[in-house]
């Protein structure tokens, strides 16, 4: 408790009521633990003695892997949702994370990700209890559910939004409201835009209030103002009870952006850590099993700046997997083995979630720093990546759509499933039996790369499919504006998978079962080898050596072994160490030494 009590003073401490918010939050923690089940106590027990012992942390298993998707489009429903647990059993999945499942606005709501009500599930989905009952039957499994935590913002349909535009006080200082352009204009002059074609600038104008609301994100998503701690307590008492249902994990959504100060970019200041700290204190006394995943789709060096025991024990690598495709479209892999090599390693208590695709869109996160140290212009580099995978590079397989282009600098970002993206669907389209070969082996190379690295390894539902993209959404008018929906896609359970798909299906299962049954494949060690040919990416894991061939063409790799022989886990085929070995096309080895 000193610890938080210091961290709040640190934000909250020249109030005249510090005292009565610290009596206030300890009876809102001292609630919550009471009310959490035997079940979850038992976890909570489990995970101190993990804390304590400083080690059998679960997200560290090479048992661990995960996927994510939208309920409505996987299930349907959230009690159809339960039905799937044997699909999960049979791809060796234990590790759900829901796609944002609460109450938000009809029409327009980013995906879910504009909270109207933390406790409340959109009906279409179900209820609160059948959120809790497949936090249930999860756990009977053994399956971690994982769920969001969007606490930069609510939407502006949830109480405390709908009495600040009633001009209620309280709740209009729970945003950031001006009647003063000159006010919204100071704040603008630093702010970064993150979706220009969609509103310029970072606030919006609520023309019967006659007021500014801050907006980093839609117009309908209100932040949330951290300086004034009446909204602190507020959120943890909803983080409470979202945990409390049985949530193993909560991935802090937009946490780079929840702290606001005049003058700076308002992105990763020193006091967004500080109050992440304080959320993580509260969820430590209150629920010490839950455990917080970050999501900063930021500089790399600001990314490894939230991983920690203190702040969030897991994280996502969006470096990891911006670089992959990048490697997979530049058939070099130069700038992501010096990227990971230098920007791997964290706390040994952490670890990494590393994934090939996500609900979201592909940013192109890498250093300019680290791509300069290469020769390699960072600017153009990813306006060579955006013509690349959205089909307008000579040459390219991929078939992605730009996101949110700004109009200004012509940057994007891309959307794509992982087939479409990695050349199948070119493949498929053109009815050309190499360039499908080709795909394949591409998707099970960077899977196969994704299943051997520390940390938990990611699926977004479909993709272990190997399904297209679903261009339907630019019919529907509350998507169209959105390419993101190009892979959200409706999981079809009747349909039959076509050759190629099912190939890369039993691939996923056959990878996924060798990585559980090899400890090696656990825990944090990883050593990164040098670059001895441009096309090849290698690591060792323990006497697990990984090599991955980037390109069509034949390349050569020679690992630093202790014996003589290696078994490839993949292929059972044994090769000789202590000679350059030879790789085709965008093949890929786990070669365990025969000690």
């Amino acid at each position: 408790m000193a610890n938080l009590t210091e961290l709040l003073f640190s934000l909250y401490g020249k109030r005249w009521d510090f005292y009565q918010i610290m009596n206030r939050l300890e009876k809102i923690m001292s609630d919550a633990n009471k009310a959490r089940e035997k079940s979850l106590v038992k976890l909570d027990d489990e995970a101190i003695k993990a804390a304590q012992s400083g080690k059998d942390f679960w997200y560290q298993s090479e048992k661990t892997v995960g996927m994510m998707l939208y309920v409505d489009l996987f299930a349907g429903n959230l009690r159809a949702l339960v039905e799937k647990i044997p699909y999960f059993e049979e791809l060796g999945v234990n590790y759900v994370h829901l796609m944002p499942l609460f109450d938000c606005p009809k029409g327009e709501n980013d995906g879910g990700y504009a909270i109207s009500s933390y406790r409340k599930v959109q009906p279409r989905l179900g209820t609160i209890e059948d959120l809790k009952f497949v936090a249930d039957e999860f756990h009977k499994k053994g399956i971690r559910l994982v769920l969001d935590f969007v606490f930069n913002h609510t939407s502006d349909e949830h109480e405390w939004a709908l009495k600040a535009k009633k001009g209620d006080k309280k709740y209009m200082n729970y945003y950031y409201m001006y009647k003063d352009t000159a006010e919204v204009d100071d704040w603008n002059r630093n702010l970064r835009e993150i979706f220009p074609t969609v509103r310029r600038g970072s606030f919006t104008y609520l023309e019967k209030q006659d007021i500014w609301v801050w907006t980093t994100f839609n117009s309908f998503q209100w932040d949330l103002n951290y300086s004034n701690p009446e909204v602190f307590l507020a959120m943890c008492e909803e983080m409470l009870s979202i945990a409390n249902l049985g949530v193993d994990v909560l991935r802090l959504d937009a946490l780079a952006f929840v702290w606001k100060e005049k003058g700076t970019v308002c992105e990763s200041l020193p006091k967004a850590h500080t109050l992440i700290k304080a959320f993580q204190y509260v969820a430590r006394i209150a629920c010490p099993s839950l455990v917080f995943k970050s999501e900063a789709i930021v500089h790399p060096d600001q990314v490894v700046q939230y991983i920690h025991k203190d702040e969030c024990a897991i994280s996502y690598n969006p470096l990891q997997m911006a670089l992959l495709w990048s490697t997979v479209a530049t058939r070099d892999t130069r700038l992501l083995n010096l990227s990971l090599k230098k920007r791997w390693y964290i706390p040994g208590d952490c670890t990494w979630v590393n994934y090939i695709r996500c609900h979201d869109d592909i940013g192109w996160t890498f250093s300019d720093e680290d791509a300069a140290s290469l020769g390699i212009n960072g600017f153009t580099h990813r306006q060579f990546l955006n013509r690349f995978f959205t089909g307008r590079f000579e040459g390219t397989f991929s078939a992605g759509e730009p996101f949110q282009l700004n109009p200004t600098t012509g940057d994007c970002r891309i959307c794509g499933t992982m087939a479409s993206l990695a050349g199948l669907e070119q493949a498929q389209t053109l009815k050309n039996d190499l360039l499908e070969k080709m795909a394949l082996a591409r998707i099970k190379m960077m899977y196969a790369v994704v299943f051997a690295l520390p940390g938990i390894p990611l699926l977004y539902a479909n993709d272990e499919k190997a399904v297209f993209n679903d261009y339907s959404y630019r019919e529907r008018d509350e998507q169209k504006d959105d390419s993101r929906w190009v892979h959200r896609l409706k999981t079809d359970w009747k349909g039959k998978l076509i050759p190629a798909q099912k190939e890369v299906f039993d691939f996923v299962k056959k990878a996924i079962k060798l990585r559980k049954a090899e400890k090696m494949l656990g825990g944090t060690e990883i050593t990164f080898y040098d670059t001895q040919d441009s096309a090849v990416f290698a690591f060792r894991r323990g006497t697990i050596h990984v090599v991955a061939n980037f390109s069509e063409r034949p390349a050569a790799f020679k690992i630093g072994a202790w014996s003589k022989e290696s078994t490839d886990l993949l292929t059972g085929q044994k090769y000789e160490n202590f000679y350059a070995q030879q790789l085709g096309p965008y093949e890929v080895r786990w070669l365990s030494e025969n000690l």
